[in-house]
């Protein structure tokens, strides 16, 4: 099983590809400083597999290589950051 995350900014989300093909996504609203992440979901067929946890940690380490603040409004990409510590410090509270 070969696992790709790439930046889809055409659809304004990051997507975790299994073989190929879209087995979940993150999507978001990109600010001039900010990233609002706003949806997460991956595809019944792909749940189970850690695969939502990958594609956060991704989308999260891509927002700070590229010094974005982070915007959690969904609620899993929120408690993911509440529970690994070192994505705390990109956190914007307020979408403005």
């Amino acid at each position: 099983m070969a696992i790709e995350i790439v930046d889809n900014s055409t659809e304004s989300r990051f997507e975790v590809l299994v073989d190929g093909k879209v087995a979940g996504f993150a999507d978001y609203r990109l600010l001039p400083t900010k990233i609002v992440f706003t949806h997460t979901e991956v595809l019944p067929d792909y749940e189970g597999q850690g695969l939502a946890s990958k594609l956060v940690r991704h989308a999260l380490q891509a927002s700070a290589d590229t010094g974005l603040r982070v915007v959690p409004v969904c609620p899993y990409v929120a408690k993911y950051i509440e529970r690994h510590p070192e994505f705390q410090e990109l956190v914007n509270s307020t979408e403005e």
